[in-house]
Parts: C-alpha cells; sequence; structure tokens
C-alpha cells in the first residue's frame, strides 16, 4: 500500500515539471468523480509532496455565484459560509448533507468572513462601508466604520487575533470604486490595515505601506501577519509587535488575493487561476489549478484539514496533508 502511494506521489509531482502556472487545469467532467491523483495538485518544490493526499481529489461543491469570496468555517455548525459580492447576499455550505443555502440577504455586500472567539461572524461589508459582527440575538454590531472621523473606504478582509481577541482588517477602495461590489463613492482614506482592539473596541491603524490591501493572515505563532496586496502585485510580511507592526517586508512578488497559513507556517494564497502555496521562507512549494480565478480560501472540516477555495461563480475544496493555522 505504501510503496501503490509513493508512486501515486511520484507520477504527480513529476506532473509539476510540465505544468506551468496559468495554464488551463487539466479537462475533466466536474459532475463525475474526479482522478486519482488529481493532476491539478501539483508539487512544484518536493517539500510540498507531503501535503498531497494521493486519494483526495478536487471536487467541486457549488456553482452558481457571480463572484465568489470570504470563505470562513464554524466548527460548530459544520458548515461553511461564504460571500457571493455582487448578488448581496452570503451562502452556506452544510458538511452534513452537502446543502447548499443562501445564509443571509442582504448582506452589505459583504466580502471578507471570520469567526471570533466566541463563535460571532465578523463581515467586511463594501455596501456598508463597515466591519459588521452578528450577535447571538440576531443583532448587528458596527465595529468599524470611521476612523479619526472619516468613514472606512470597503473592509475586504478580517481575522482574529487568537491570543487577544483582537479584530485586524484591510481597507482597500475595491468596494467603492463602481456599483457592481458595493456602491460607487469617494474615498476618504488611505488604503490601511487596522487593528479593533478585543477589549476596549478602540480602532487603530497599524500600516498604509500598502498600495490595495486584500487577504491578511497571521503566521501559526502569532508573530508574523501576512498581508496580501493586490494593488502593489506582492504580498507583504510584518513583525507583529505586541498592537502593532513593524519591518515590513515583501515576501513574495505575487497580488494573493486571500491568504491563509497552515500549522507549518506555509502560505496559502488564491491568485489567477488556483491557489498557490508558499514555504516559510518564501519559496513556491505548491500549486492548486481550478477552471475559474479563485479568490480566497480557508480550512475546515472536523480535522480542519480541508481547504474551501472560493473560485468566480463556484466554490471547490480538496484533503490536504496539514491543518489550517487560525481560528476561521
Amino acid at each position: 500500500m505504501q510503496t501503490a502511494r509513493r508512486h501515486f506521489l511520484k507520477i504527480a509531482a513529476g506532473t509539476a515539471a510540465a505544468t506551468a502556472w496559468g495554464q488551463a487545469p487539466a479537462p475533466r467532467n466536474w459532475n463525475e468523480p474526479g482522478p486519482y491523483p488529481d493532476p491539478d495538485v501539483i508539487a512544484s518544490d518536493p517539500r510540498f509532496r507531503k501535503y498531497m493526499v494521493f486519494n483526495a481529489p478536487i471536487q467541486r461543491l457549488y456553482t452558481g455565484t457571480l463572484w465568489a469570496e470570504g470563505p470562513a468555517w464554524n466548527g460548530v455548525g459544520r458548515y461553511m459560509v461564504w460571500s457571493d459580492i455582487p448578488n448581496d447576499r452570503q451562502m452556506r455550505w452544510v458538511m452534513d448533507d452537502n446543502r447548499v443555502t443562501v445564509f443571509r440577504s442582504p448582506s452589505g455586500n459583504s466580502n471578507g468572513n471570520t469567526f471570533d472567539r466566541e463563535g460571532r461572524q465578523l463581515s467586511c461589508e463594501h455596501g456598508g462601508r463597515r466591519v459588521a459582527r452578528y450577535e447571538p440575538n440576531g443583532t448587528v454590531t458596527a465595529v468599524a466604520e470611521r476612523f479619526e472621523g472619516k468613514r472606512v473606504n470597503s473592509p475586504n478582509d478580517v481575522v482574529v487575533h487568537p491570543g487577544d481577541g483582537s479584530i485586524w482588517f484591510t481597507d482597500p477602495m475595491y468596494g467603492i470604486n463602481g456599483n457592481y461590489e458595493g456602491n460607487q463613492a469617494q474615498s476618504e482614506l488611505k488604503p490601511a490595515v487596522y487593528r479593533v482592539d478585543g477589549q476596549s473596541g478602540a480602532l487603530t491603524k497599524v500600516t498604509d505601506e500598502v498600495s490595495q490591501p486584500n487577504g491578511l493572515c497571521f503566521s501559526p505563532d502569532l508573530k508574523k501577519l501576512y498581508v496580501g496586496d493586490t494593488g502593489g502585485g506582492e504580498t507583504k510580511v510584518f513583525d507583529v509587535d505586541g498592537r502593532g507592526l513593524r519591518n515590513g517586508k515583501q515576501f513574495v512578488k505575487v497580488g494573493n488575493d486571500g491568504i491563509r497559513c497552515d500549522v507549518e507556517g506555509n502560505v496559502w494564497g488564491g491568485s489567477g487561476p488556483g491557489v498557490q502555496v508558499f514555504a516559510p521562507d518564501g519559496t513556491k512549494i505548491g500549486e492548486i489549478h481550478l477552471p475559474e480565478r479563485c479568490a480566497n480560501m480557508c480550512f475546515g472540516g472536523a480535522k480542519r484539514n480541508r481547504l474551501f477555495m472560493t473560485a468566480s461563480q463556484s466554490l471547490f475544496s480538496v484533503y490536504v496533508g496539514v491543518a489550517g493555522a487560525g481560528l476561521a
């Protein structure tokens, strides 16, 4: 059995040399079972091979959105929520029966979603120009709307610090550039990354050394914050210094949209036709090719080893050999 598995992985790894990033994925009928090993899960570096599950195919779980974004896993409810920004709604996929329903409509043209330490959902609203928190009693709390008296632009993605419960979010201008994903408006603030204190609720700007900040995630040890800068065509990494950031520098010259870290410190980024995976030293080690442009992803499932990917009009997933870091 182990010999057969090594043979399968060798075949999959060999495929990487012949498949360029941006090339169309292998032709397949997404209504039929996928092949083993999946030819679109590719090792660019030998370090990625241990994360490739040879008998785990990429699956399309749903199609029918206009622009899928912001996946977040709820471990208690055993469901995955994501945003369909132009349709002004949130969708929910339930693991127990693969059921997909409209979860929230209208949603304020929500983009990124996550869950805090108390299990409450946080959503970045383009339309509302705020970070909203949905309380257990059904009410909605505006966590962040203004900074120094001015409206934030259009919060894009959000993470919660597992240690102190602080909320960190990016604020580019994408949601106010037109009426398709929000409401066209003039910017009042420079794009930036913000932190909401977990105790006082105070809003502080932690960096504006970014062009159009997008996805963000903490390293497993919480010592670093990665920020995808789609406007600048790069992903940056900062040292987390208590309540602030310092020593910002380029991590990779790829403007990742959504990003997530796994427990071993690798950075998984949605960019172009799928997901690129980078080791902590910035080397690209793996790729997952999809038939649609991938915006974002999250780890979920009972063991947090299932990667959910929101890609244009569809939701995809694949099991991998590592668990995700963070809360959601």
